[in-house]
């Protein structure tokens, strides 16, 4: 993904550090800046459905993409974990509504506990030992402990760009 606009990033890291330090009391700056780029990377929509299976179908459900975590080993392995944490909190903190309809009759997802799937994404993956720079093993492992605290977080951002005057900016899926 092409780097997101500079006012888009500031938008969002504000957004983020208001919410969790002001009105949760959230003072890890790691982890804010995490879900600050949690939500610039799923901005574009190619992003949140990235994983793609061994024939490079892209891979739309949980437990499609739980089956395919445990057919990589390291960094591999690693990442898709960490990309399911990151797809359930985006899915469970910005957009609940969504879930009913993500696992509906007839979905694999039909019984997946995103929640319980994300905390257990992110735990693996801050287990897993890799040189993977692009998020700590410390701060993976707050998001499995911190999971539902961060969800509630992201509504609370959401509720923030939808209510508060954000002069215009309006968050949206592209790709």
């Amino acid at each position: 993904m092409p780097e997101a606009p500079h006012t888009l990033r500031r938008f969002f890291s504000g957004m983020a550090e208001f919410t969790f330090q002001t009105h949760l009391g959230v003072a890890d700056p790691p982890l804010i800046d995490y879900i600050s780029d949690l939500l610039i990377r799923f901005i574009n929509s190619n992003s949140i459905y990235r994983i793609r299976n061994v024939t490079g179908q892209r891979l739309y459900e949980v437990a499609q993409m739980m089956m395919e975590a445990e057919e990589r080993i390291g960094d591999a392995k690693r990442e898709v974990h960490r990309h399911v944490g990151d797809f359930t909190l985006f899915w469970t903190g910005v957009y609940p509504e969504a879930l009913k309809k993500m696992r509906s009759t007839g979905s694999q997802d039909e019984l997946v506990d995103y929640k319980e799937q994300g905390k257990r994404a992110y735990l693996i993956a801050s287990q897993i030992q890799t040189d993977d720079q692009n998020a700590s093993s410390d701060v993976l492992n707050r998001l499995s402990h911190q999971y539902d605290l961060c969800a509630y977080g992201l509504r609370e951002v959401r509720r923030q760009w939808e209510n508060d005057g954000d002069g215009g900016i309006k968050p949206f899926l592209i790709g």
